[in-house]
């Protein structure tokens, strides 16, 4: 069967070695002041270098079969992991050298990736394109409106900004990938597996960031009510990051569904032309 895919054809993924925060103090409620979503993000960001490792082995495991197009792309989705696993690295190193305890946070995550480590590879697979969604989402919501990272300090946005830019830049790989893979299963099948993975996915990851998050904030003093309230105001009422993975979740669900069904290049191409590289950093072609 020929592979086809509704990535477009002329889709750059930039290869980007840029670092972040180097030499600058780390501050404890670097999100505006807010002990609140300075958690949520920290709670996410611990999960990253655990959970990027394992995207990349369950993408990895189907490149020598896939056509080449395909294996340039899968070939920088785990160029540009990489280098998110390197900076999420530094930016929980931060996190420590401002004092919290993220390695509880770490290990919940390293726990649930274990687990998804004992499911077949086509399932593994599955459960990142799920994540990959996620991601994608969150990344166009951060980009899209300001709202989400406003009163951050400038590096971390920068940081999370850049990363932003290169899950939308890459949120198909995993797709494709899994689309080549499965190339010969019925239909319903396809969409049944990819569907159970996402319901898995979305239970655990939720379960993941919110407990980290309550961790977190625990270290603050600061895990009760009035600071939830605040909190679940701003993931779930405006701007929403958490709110619009709900929708995403069904979309994903959707036969016929693709990442690239929505083309967000034209917002990545907006904040690139805001977006100062740091000093000495690179892009190859």
């Amino acid at each position: 069967m020929a592979f086809s895919t509704s990535t477009p054809a002329d889709l750059a993924i930039h290869k980007r070695d840029w670092k972040f925060g180097r030499g600058a103090a780390a501050r404890r409620w670097w999100h505006g002041g807010d002990p609140g979503r300075t958690a949520f993000f920290n709670a996410l960001s611990s999960t990253f270098p655990v959970g990027e490792k394992f995207f990349m082995t369950a993408v990895r495991h189907y490149r020598n079969g896939a056509p080449a197009p395909l294996r340039e792309q899968i070939d920088d989705f785990v160029y540009q992991e990489s280098m998110h696993t390197r900076e999420h690295v530094f930016f929980n190193r931060q996190a420590r050298d401002a004092g919290y305890d993220i390695a509880p946070c770490e290990d919940r995550a390293a726990r649930t990736i274990a687990w998804a480590r004992g499911r077949s590879p086509l399932m593994q697979l599955a459960a990142t394109c799920a994540l990959e969604h996620f991601t994608a989402t969150l990344a166009h919501a951060v980009l899209a409106d300001p709202a989400h990272l406003a009163g951050a300090d400038a590096e971390a946005q920068r940081m999370w900004r850049w990363h932003a830019i290169e899950e939308i830049e890459h949120k198909a790989v995993a797709y494709d990938t899994w689309v080549h893979a499965t190339r010969a299963l019925p239909r319903w099948r396809r969409w049944a597996m990819r569907s159970l993975a996402m319901a898995a996915a979305s239970l655990r990851f939720h379960g993941v960031v919110f407990r980290n998050t309550a961790d977190l904030l625990a270290q603050d003093g600061r895990n009760d009510w009035r600071s939830w309230r605040g909190l679940l105001a701003y993931l779930y009422g405006g701007p929403g990051a958490m709110r619009l993975l709900i929708g995403c979740t069904f979309g994903y669900m959707r036969p016929g569904f693709h990442p690239w069904q929505h083309d967000d290049r034209a917002l990545v191409a907006r904040t690139l032309a805001t977006l100062t590289p740091p000093a000495g950093s690179e892009v190859a072609a």
